[in-house]
């Protein structure tokens, strides 16, 4: 399949590569398809872009790689909406707001995307915890 972004060109993708937020994302409900592209050279960022809307794609990159701490707990209805049968199935990625200046690139610690790899399901969380963020410098000296 093909399809024409705003920002990033033509994309392609097989229906496989499709990821379902039954709940669409918050400000974005009522799209609820994306698919998960590389950033071309380089590893620590993806563009998660709608296939509804060609305008529509967040940078993201996982948190992991950015606080090798970070932890959530995910409660049974998360775990039952995505269908979640083992930790390894599970991927987290959180979104980053870009700035021209390297030190005001952020990441949203509160709010990250919980996406299921084994059957394409996500869905965005809240985090109940005052350490994590929503404008977490990226880049710390």
């Amino acid at each position: 399949m093909k399809f024409n972004t705003k920002y990033h060109g033509e994309i392609q993708f097989e229906e496989k590569d499709i990821i379902y937020f039954k709940k669409g994302l918050p400000g974005f409900e009522y799209l609820n398809k994306f698919v998960l592209l590389p950033v071309k050279d380089n590893d620590l960022f993806s563009i998660l872009h709608s296939i509804e809307d060609s305008e529509v794609g967040f940078v993201v990159t996982s948190p992991f790689e950015i606080i090798k701490e970070y932890e959530l707990s995910l409660n049974d209805e998360v775990i039952s909406e995505l269908s979640i049968e083992k930790e390894e199935d599970v991927l987290v990625v959180n979104t980053v707001t870009l700035n021209s200046n390297i030190k005001d690139i952020t990441i949203n610690l509160k709010a990250p995307m919980i996406i299921n790899i084994k059957n394409r399901l996500g869905e965005q969380i809240i985090l109940d915890r005052e350490d994590y963020l929503i404008k977490y410098p990226l880049f710390r000296e």
